[in-house]
Parts: C-alpha cells; sequence; structure tokens
C-alpha cells in the first residue's frame, strides 16, 4: 500500500488549491500520483495519461472555477485528477464497475464536467459550442478546452480549430503535449508540434515584446509587427497556430505549476481564441509506465510495485486477428493493415514488426483510414482496417461513399464488438451490426470462436469482394471454442420447443441458456448465425416452422439488429410463428461495468436468456397445445 499524507476522501471543492503554496502543491502532485497508481492497480484504467496531466489539471483548477467556468476534456482519460479535486476521490473504489463512477466526463455525476468525452478530437468544437452559447445569452464565464497532441489531428479537432481561430471568440485551448496518443503520435500535426518544442527563446522574446511595446508605443509596435511578419514568412517555418487565428503561448513545461498557471492567465487576459501549449510526459512519476507508455495507457489490475499485470491474462480475439492477418500477409503480397493510432490495441504490434512497409498508422483518423484503404484497394491491394467498433462510427460516410458505391474490397477488423465493459457507454460495440447492415455490398462475419475468426478472416481477405467487416468481441473466448463458419447459420443444438437465435460470443450465453431451459422441460434449438450481412433466413424459417416459437439475443442496440431483419423475414415467408421475443439492449447506451455483470442486468447471460424463454413458452405453451 502507497502511503499518502492527504486524505483524498476529505476533498469537496477543488478550491483549496488555490491557497496552498509551492511545497505543498508538490506534496499534492506527488499524492495525487501515488493515490491513482494505488487505484488503478486495484480497479484497473487509464494510468499514463493521468499521470501526465496532473500539474496540468491542478493549474487548470488554480486559475478557474469549475463550477461554473466549463473545462471540455478531450477523449476525458485524462480526467482523473479533475475528479479527485472535484470530491469523486470515493468513486475510485468500486470505479468503473455497474454503478460506479465513470472512467470519464459525464456532466450527470459532477456540477464540474462539462461534456461526455470518450471519442478524440470533439473538445474544441463542443467547447466551442459553450463560448457562443454564453456570448449569445450575455453570460459571463471562461471555456477551456484540453486536448492532447495526439488528438490534434483528428479530423473534427482540425474543424474545430480553423473555425475557432477566425471566431474571435474567447477561448481557451490547452494543448498536452506528451508527442503520444495512445502509441507514439505519427503525422504532419504531430512534427510542427515538435518544431514549436525546438523554438521556445523566440515564443518568449515575442511575448516580451508584446507586452513592452504594444501598449506604450502602438504605432511602433504595428510598424514592427508588419516588418516582423514578412522577415519570418521569408526565414522561419509557420506557426499554424497564427496563421489559423490564435493567439499562441507556449511550449511551458508542464510540470512546473507556476509556469503553467502564468500562461494560463496570460491567455484568460487575452480576451481572443488562445492556444496554449504545454510539454507533459505521459506517465510521470512511476517508472513502469514511464518506460512503456504504451502499455500503461489502459490497463487491468497490476502489481503497484512492479508494474506486472495480475493475472496470466491469456489469449485474446485481438492478438488472434493480428496472428492470422500477419499470416495472410505473407501468402499474399497484396495484404496491408491500417491502425488509427490502436497499433497494441488492435494487436496489430507483429504485423508491424514482421510487415512495416504494409504497415500504416494514420493516427486518430477513421474516416480518413476509410477512404485511404478505398484508394489503396482501387489500385489492387488488400487493405484491413482494424478499428474499435465504437471509433468506427466516426466512418459511416466514408464506408457508403468511399468504399461501397465502387464495391472496394476494403476488409474491416471490427474490435471490441459487443459488450466492452469498464470503459462505459462511449465504448461498448453496440452499433456496428446494425449500422454496417445499411452499408450496400457489405459482407459482415461474427466469429465465436478463435478458430472461427482465423476462418473468416482469411475468407474475408482472400476470398471475398466488395466491402467485408468481421467483428469481434473483447477479451478471451468462452466455453464454445468450435468452427462452424462453413454455413451462414448453423444448428448447434437441435430441438423442438424454441428457436433460439444467437451470434458472435453471445452464443455461450445461448447455449448456457439452453442447458438450463431443458432442466425445466423445454427443448430449445439453438442456432448460429455466422454471416450478419446478406442475412441467409433458410436454416432460421425451416426451425420456426417446427418450434413456433423465435428468440434472438444479441448484445446490440435493438434498432436494425439481427433479430428485428429475420422477424422481418418470418413475416414476409407468411412462416406460421405462435410468439417471438427479441432480447438485446434496448437503445445500445449502456453504463460502464465487468462484462458479465452487464450481461446479467441486461438479461443477456444464460439464465437471463432461460426465464425470458420460459415466461415466453409458458405465456404460449397452451396455444402451441391445440
Amino acid at each position: 500500500m502507497i502511503q499518502l499524507m492527504i486524505d483524498f476522501d476529505t476533498i469537496r471543492d477543488p478550491a483549496f488549491v488555490r491557497t496552498l503554496d509551492s511545497a505543498q502543491l508538490e506534496e499534492l502532485c506527488r499524492d495525487i500520483r501515488g493515490f491513482l497508481i494505488q487505484r488503478i492497480s486495484e480497479s484497473g484504467g487509464h494510468l499514463a495519461s493521468n499521470l501526465g496531466a496532473v500539474e496540468l489539471t491542478v493549474a487548470l483548477h488554480r486559475v478557474f472555477d469549475t463550477s461554473r467556468d466549463r473545462l471540455v476534456f478531450d477523449v476525458g482519460h485524462q480526467c482523473y485528477t479533475h475528479k479527485i479535486l472535484t470530491g469523486r476521490a470515493a468513486g475510485f473504489r468500486g470505479f468503473r464497475e455497474l454503478g460506479g463512477m465513470s472512467g470519464f466526463p459525464k456532466p450527470e455525476e459532477s456540477g464540474h464536467d462539462a461534456f461526455v468525452a470518450g471519442h478524440a478530437s470533439n473538445s474544441i468544437s463542443a467547447a466551442l459550442g459553450i463560448a457562443r452559447a454564453r456570448t449569445a445569452l450575455g453570460e459571463d464565464y471562461d471555456v477551456v478546452a484540453v486536448i492532447g497532441d495526439g488528438a490534434l489531428g483528428g479530423g473534427l479537432a482540425l474543424e474545430g480549430l480553423s473555425d475557432a481561430g477566425n471566431s474571435g471568440v474567447p477561448l481557451i485551448i490547452v494543448v498536452n503535449d506528451n508527442g503520444m496518443s495512445i502509441n507514439r503520435a505519427v503525422g504532419g500535426f504531430s512534427d510542427s508540434l515538435t518544431r514549436l518544442r525546438a523554438r521556445p527563446a523566440y515564443i518568449r522574446f515575442k511575448h516580451r515584446y508584446r507586452r513592452l511595446v504594444r501598449d506604450r508605443l502602438p504605432a511602433l509596435y504595428r510598424f514592427t509587427h508588419r516588418v516582423k511578419d514578412k522577415v519570418k514568412a521569408r526565414v522561419m517555418p509557420e506557426n499554424m497556430f497564427d496563421d489559423l487565428g490564435f493567439d499562441y503561448i507556449g511550449p511551458v513545461e508542464g510540470h512546473d505549476i507556476a509556469k503553467v498557471e502564468a500562461a494560463l492567465r496570460w491567455a484568460r487576459a487575452q480576451g481572443t481564441p488562445c492556444i496554449v501549449h504545454v510539454i507533459t510526459q505521459k506517465g510521470r512519476g512511476y517508472t513502469p509506465a514511464e518506460r512503456s507508455p504504451e502499455r500503461f495507457h489502459g490497463v487491468g489490475a497490476f502489481d503497484p510495485v512492479s508494474g506486472e499485470p495480475d493475472g496470466g491474462g491469456g489469449e485474446d480475439f485481438s492478438a488472434v486477428f493480428g496472428e492470422t492477418l500477419t499470416a495472410l500477409a505473407g501468402e499474399d503480397g497484396r495484404v496491408t493493415a491500417i491502425t488509427a493510432a490502436m497499433t497494441e490495441g488492435t494487436g496489430l504490434l507483429g504485423f508491424k514488426d514482421a510487415w512495416p512497409a504494409h504497415f500504416y498508422d494514420v493516427g486518430i483518423a477513421e474516416g480518413h483510414a476509410v477512404t485511404m484503404a478505398a484508394g489503396m484497394a482501387s489500385r489492387g491491394l488488400i487493405p484491413v482496417f482494424a478499428v474499435y467498433s465504437t471509433f468506427l462510427q466516426r466512418a459511416y460516410d466514408m464506408l457508403i461513399h468511399d468504399a461501397a458505391l465502387m464495391g472496394l474490397h476494403v476488409v474491416l477488423g471490427v474490435d471490441r464488438a459487443g459488450i466492452v465493459g469498464r470503459d462505459g457507454q462511449t465504448h461498448q460495440g453496440t452499433f456496428d451490426a446494425s449500422f454496417l447492415a445499411t452499408v450496400p455490398g457489405m459482407t459482415v462475419y461474427a466469429p465465436s470462436s478463435f478458430a472461427e475468426l482465423r476462418s473468416m478472416l482469411r475468407r474475408a481477405v482472400l476470398e471475398d469482394d466488395g466491402p467485408v467487416a468481421v467483428r469481434y468481441p473483447r477479451g478471451g473466448e468462452g466455453d464454445y471454442r468450435a468452427d462452424a463458419s462453413e454455413a451462414a447459420c448453423t444448428v448447434l443444438r437441435p430441438g423442438t420447443d424454441v428457436t433460439l437465435v444467437s451470434y458472435g460470443i453471445e452464443i455461450n450465453s445461448a447455449l448456457a441458456a439452453a442447458s438450463i431451459l431443458a432442466e425445466r422441460g423445454v427443448d430449445a434449438e439453438v442456432l448460429k448465425i455466422n454471416r450478419l450481412t446478406p442475412l441467409d433466413c433458410t436454416a432460421v424459417l425451416a426451425s420456426v416452422r417446427k418450434t413456433g416459437v423465435f428468440v434472438a439475443a444479441e448484445d446490440v442496440c435493438r434498432p436494425g439488429c439481427v433479430g428485428e431483419r429475420l422477424l422481418a423475414a418470418i413475416a414476409e415467408a407468411g412462416c406460421p410463428i405462435r410468439a417471438a421475443k427479441l432480447i438485446n439492449l434496448g437503445d445500445g447506451i449502456l453504463a460502464n461495468g465487468a462484462p458479465e455483470a452487464l450481461r446479467a442486468l441486461t438479461g443477456l447471460d444464460g439464465e437471463g436468456i432461460a426465464q425470458t424463454v420460459c415466461g415466453v413458452w409458458e405465456m404460449y405453451h397452451g396455444k402451441r397445445e391445440t
């Protein structure tokens, strides 16, 4: 147990940080890091990003009052210090569990949280909207967006920068620059920030000169400013922020509270769109996280002394995907892999090492990744974009207009599909089964085991045409470990009373439910859908004609789910049916919690499915007998 000097449970309001001297602030930051290491080692969560943002967050709370000023975090996985300072330290017990505190900002959780944040690059647009609302309503408060250098390269962030810099609206954007997103930052934006880091002396001189001359000798300042701009245009690289219309200050040492505080106060006094560029170290203060910030970006429980994870972990679907794709690239030189800043998370580290010339990390830019893949496919490559289900939502337009309309062979490895767990509502993969079904010409596979993932990915990459998606869950496989992927739909367990349909990892709950039902006198026929789109209903129709009762269990949202589509097919076929029930996630907005707890909550575990089927069976059993 890490010894702390401060009892964080006693903190109710962040105003106290404005009363502390430098020695007390140093002690506070040291204890915050100790608290985070201890708590996250027990619960899991985002560690390295939070360790790097401690001093920055303390400085923000010394300058701004978040009970009225609006602090908008980008992604939000660096908000843990903010949660501690705003009276939520106790929430780290049971953190990210069902009914527990979220790992991201959540206004319904605290008035100090301005905006829900779980996907990258939205903070500038949201903050600009808040600032414009403030102006329109004649209100008086400050608006601050905190965005990482990795998220700054996302398309939405660039759109927000373009509008905000030209707006003239008082707004402060803090660029938390640690050279990272989850993996090392890539792209031209990251290179531009690197150049800015290399010229702090020029930046300091510029701001001293502005303070001394602009107010005292405005005519001289205007003349020298015009001369400076002409000289700078000829001999110095552009400052992208200046060119977009921002007042820029930095780079600032992000672990020096006094310097960050001074920069924030300067920006607030300008009354213009301002950029405060701070340099931080991801994983600061914890040696294992400093050495391996990627590994400690999002972690499960671990030993706080050694940094080693608790338990064996074991193989997961992401690793199997990466291994299989690496082998396929060895068979066909046209195979390429694409990631949007998620090399390790999507299992592509091995591919990157084996085939570096065939690997592309485009940064946090999912829409760009899909369109780039379409361009590759149009010239004969076989691009495979590995992406989390929740992040693929940002590329829906590109899937239709850039890949599907030309029937291009773009392959999607849709990771974290279905119930994901503790990251909560912004990260659950509950919508892809529905929206991918609307993409023209799309084929969607849903493996239920590692063996099926290997078979389906091979088919998707080397045999199919047009856009193809292979969706698979987070974590390891369940009790079902066979490969029944040859047919579009497979009967795993024959039965006569109820047709029970499922797919993906959820098939384990369906099979468990069938065993429970057998003990209760109900003979369920379990069908596993292997190909969700296009949907082959032949086996399901045959089963329903026999049983007369249809139940579909899916860990996705209801609108457009496979069960709805199957019911429509049953109706269109004029198939007699006595009862039907869809078990799913409703609107698809699911809170944080362990996957097994969320399945129990939503009735998607074996017992929950069995109870639902029994209810349907008991209601309609008499009708079936007649």
